[in-house]
């Protein structure tokens, strides 16, 4: 009878499991393949665990969009989750799998299973939502609580037939047909399973007694639970029965309610009691003694309520969340002393809190904005969302403070950040945008974001100069290259555009283009001088700078800029009168009547510097009787400061120093001579051998060098010459002698053949004259016969005359015979004036 049994229970199974197969195969081919697109939104549906990289469907082709379109859109997806299960292939248009997707991990028992994100294409910006569905798969294996621990009963042997036993209830993670499906008991003559359905779908089954037990037959029993879902390959876990037989206890627990029903507030503070539940045992003593527990059921309602097992109270030992759970069903035991136990449900509705800020997430954001954008353009696209529900999770969003912004609904949850008027960056750069969102709970929960936009430049403004005309100055005999003043432009545009080269006006100067004049850094504005300025010749320069910015197009200004040059004492006084000459001597006569105050003369000098530079001051440097003679501080006037007598030379001599006011200070130095005499032959006797000292000293360093000079060239010239003209007759005498020409004798004219010697004649004539007046020698060199003179006038200013009678003998062809050297002669004759020490 047992095998039967066993047999049948075995074949049930089997079938139950090829005919789950079958099922869930089909139904997971439908739905792979069906794809909902409805208004920009796609529903795809793919079962759990698929490798990472399988692909969910071609979202190019379901939205029609092109692949050029997803690129140049920068397509991507956004969710709110922490982890990204998808990942999109915009290069393919694809949306494959990018993280494992554990269906119980994502949804736990709901049915059916997705999750939901967007994606987002830019410019201009589109929206499509898109819903993937995870199917179930049988991963999970049905499991009891305590699958290692016994579950134990302790039943007295007058329990009647038909009386039930709870027992742990199994928990598969899977839902559907791989969910759990039945219970399995180990064959035995006691009892049976029966088994009861939650209104959640769920499955808890009780051991019935169906034969009365007899403890001095059999006082203990060991049974098997077995619970099996209907996956394909099906999967099942056990747990061990232990059965004690006692005796007496015949009534179990009853409570007064079969089902208890109570509310809590989520956030509810642990300990806080929420309902009693009562049950009675028909029995006495400890048979009638009742202790309550809570039942192991699916889910984490065990771990958020507790009951105290004396009086059946329920209260809140964890944290209650609206947003996980919005009710819970417990099952409360009633357990008596001798081991028979009564049941009833708890459900428990939990009310929403306003608990839940809304959370803002920034899905699309362009920064910088351009300055010329219109009104109207979107900012930023806002995903906002509040956990809670009815008007706890609705939600008004608003921008604080006045902003040329407003937002604008979309899609649900979404929200556009667009701008309000036109903008103007020149005024604001930048805007610290604050969006807050605020839901209509009581009290109100909010929460905000910022927002840092920057609008971007377009070249709208010109360079402007501080002012319209700029003066610099400068001093004379600067060096090249010094920096003269710098203009400055300022822009009130940005990077680019405020980005300044500096240009200088194609203007003339004194009929020369400005570029030969300063020199302008295009970068930096500075003007510097090209060359050195001269106050007496230019005194102001007059320019135009132009400031042009790197915008496109680009905008200018123009700038006068006025250089003055000023002047430095960089001239010496030039001295007027008396003139000093170096070939004759000019004195002034002063009688010896001449009394106190006498004018003698009046120096005169001028100094081509301007200002005080130009003030000039006279000093006596040096005088042979300065007792004598005063000079006038400013007018240069040369007076006699005392009586004229007898006793004073006739030759005086006087230097004179004329100073300008520069600093530092120049001058010129004038020597003016003085005759005291009252005849004009004392005069002339007096000062004859003073015009000659004077012409000697001033003749004897130049006549030295340019003696020098002139022999050390034509030594040299000689050499190159005669050198040359071996060379070239060497080569001939080679050319002849390898040919076989005819040699035929040739003789130059005036040629003679001297002393067999085949040189030129050299004769030389010396002769020396000397003046009695002049104190020079005058030295002749010449030659007999034909020859070239150069005679230097001595009256003359140094002007050479060349006189060339004939042509020289070097001029004429060369015997090609001729092998002997040759010494020419070159007949000079130099005049030069050199002093007799």
């Amino acid at each position: 009878m047992m095998a039967t049994r066993r047999s049948s229970t075995y074949m049930y199974l089997r079938w139950r499991f090829f005919g789950g197969l079958r099922r869930q195969i089909g139904l997971l081919m439908l739905l792979l393949h069906l794809v909902n697109m409805v208004g920009g939104q796609i529903r795809y549906s793919i079962p759990e665990e698929m490798k990472k990289g399988s692909v969910i469907g071609n979202v190019a082709q379901d939205l029609g969009l092109d692949l050029k379109r997803l690129r140049s859109g920068r397509a991507r997806i956004v969710t709110g989750e922490s982890i990204q299960y998808t990942e999109l292939k915009t290069d393919k248009g694809i949306l494959v799998v990018n993280e494992r997707i554990d269906r119980e991990q994502l949804c736990g028992d709901v049915t059916p299973c997705s999750f939901s994100f967007e994606m987002i294409l830019e410019n201009p910006i589109e929206l499509h939502r898109i819903t993937v569905e995870v199917l179930d798969i049988n991963d999970h294996a049905p499991v009891f609580p305590n699958k290692d621990k016994l579950i134990s009963f302790e039943i007295s042997e007058s329990a009647v037939v038909g009386v039930q036993f709870p027992l742990q209830s199994a928990e598969d993670l899977d839902v559907g047909l791989n969910a759990l499906q039945d219970y399995v008991l180990s064959p035995n003559d006691n009892f049976i399973l029966k088994q009861h359905a939650n209104p959640d779908g769920s499955k808890y089954v009780e051991m019935v007694l169906q034969k009365p037990l007899d403890r001095e037959q059999r006082p203990h029993l060991s049974l098997k639970l077995i619970a099996v879902d209907g996956g394909t390959p099906q999967r099942s876990g056990t747990v061990n029965i232990d059965v004690t037989v006692l005796d007496a206890n015949d009534n179990a627990p009853v409570f007064n309610q079969s089902v208890y029903k109570a509310s809590v507030m989520e956030n509810t503070m642990r300990g806080t009691s929420i309902v009693t539940v009562n049950a009675t045992d028909a029995d006495s003593g400890s048979y009638g003694r009742i202790i309550y527990s809570l039942s192991k059921m699916k889910g984490s309602a065990v771990d958020i309520f507790s009951i105290d097992e004396n009086t059946g109270t329920i209260s809140v030992s964890g944290q209650i969340d609206y947003e996980k759970d919005r009710k819970y069903e417990v099952r409360v035991e009633a357990k008596d002393q001798g081991g028979l136990t009564g049941t009833s449900k708890v459900i428990l509705d939990v009310f929403d809190v306003n608990d839940n800020a809304p959370v803002i997430n920034i899905m699309s954001f362009s920064s910088p904005v351009s300055e010329d954008s219109r009104p109207g353009t979107t900012i930023a696209v806002l995903n906002i969302k509040d956990a809670d529900s009815e008007k706890n999770g609705q939600i008004k969003c608003y921008i604080d403070g006045k902003l040329p912004f407003k937002i604008e609904s979309s899609l649900t949850n979404y929200y556009n950040l667009v701008s309000d008027q036109h903008f103007d960056r020149e005024s604001i750069s930048e805007y610290n945008i604050t969006i807050t969102a605020t839901d209509f709970g009581s009290p109100p929960l909010s929460s905000s974001t910022k927002l840092h936009l920057k609008i971007s430049d377009v070249n709208d403004n010109a360079p402007l100069f501080d002012k319209s005309i700029y003066s610099a100055h400068i001093i004379e005999n600067n060096s090249p290259g010094i920096s003269i003043f710098a203009v400055s432009a300022r822009d009130s545009d940005w990077n680019q555009n405020a980005r300044i080269s500096y240009l200088l006006d194609d203007t003339h100067v004194s009929g020369s283009p400005v570029s030969n004049y300063v020199s302008l850094n295009s970068e930096t504005g500075v003007l510097s001088a090209v060359r050195s300025f001269d106050y007496e010749q230019i005194k102001q320069l007059q320019l135009v700078v132009k400031a042009q910015d790197g915008g496109s197009p680009p905008l200018s200004s123009n700038v006068t800029v006025k250089i003055l040059i000023q002047d430095q004492n960089d001239n010496p006084p030039q001295v007027l009168y008396p003139v000093q000459t170096g070939g004759s001597l000019v004195a002034e006569m002063v009688p010896r009547s001449a009394d106190v105050g006498y004018l003698v003369t009046k120096v005169v000098a001028v100094d081509v510097d301007s200002g005080q530079n130009a003030w000039l001051s006279y000093k006596l440097q040096k005088a042979t009787d300065r007792a004598l003679f005063e000079v006038g501080l400013q007018n240069g006037e040369i007076r006699t400061i005392r009586q004229v007598t007898d006793k004073d030379a006739v030759k005086q001599r006087l230097t004179v120093i004329v100073e300008d006011n520069g600093q530092p200070s120049r001058s010129a130095t004038v020597v003016v001579n003085v005759a005291v005499a009252d005849s004009f032959p004392e005069v002339l006797s007096e000062f004859t051998d003073f015009t000659h000292d004077k012409e000697y000293n001033d003749n004897l360093t130049f006549y030295l060098v340019l003696a020098l000079a002139v022999v050390s060239f034509l030594f040299i010239t000689c050499l190159v010459v005669i050198i040359s003209v071996k060379i070239y007759r060497w080569r001939q005498s080679r050319i002849l002698y390898h040919s076989n020409l005819p040699v035929i004798p040739y003789y130059p004219p005036r040629y003679s053949d001297t002393l067999g010697t085949g040189t030129l004649q050299h004769v030389y004539n010396y002769e020396v004259c000397r003046t009695t007046d002049s104190r020079k020698s005058d030295c002749k060199f010449g030659r007999a016969g034909s020859q070239n003179v150069l005679i230097m006038d001595p009256s003359s200013t140094g002007t050479m005359q060349r006189i060339q009678n004939e042509k020289s003998i070097l001029d004429e062809p060369d015997s090609p015979l001729e092998v002997s050297y040759v010494n020419l002669a070159f007949p000079l004759c130099l005049y030069v004036s050199l002093p007799l020490l």
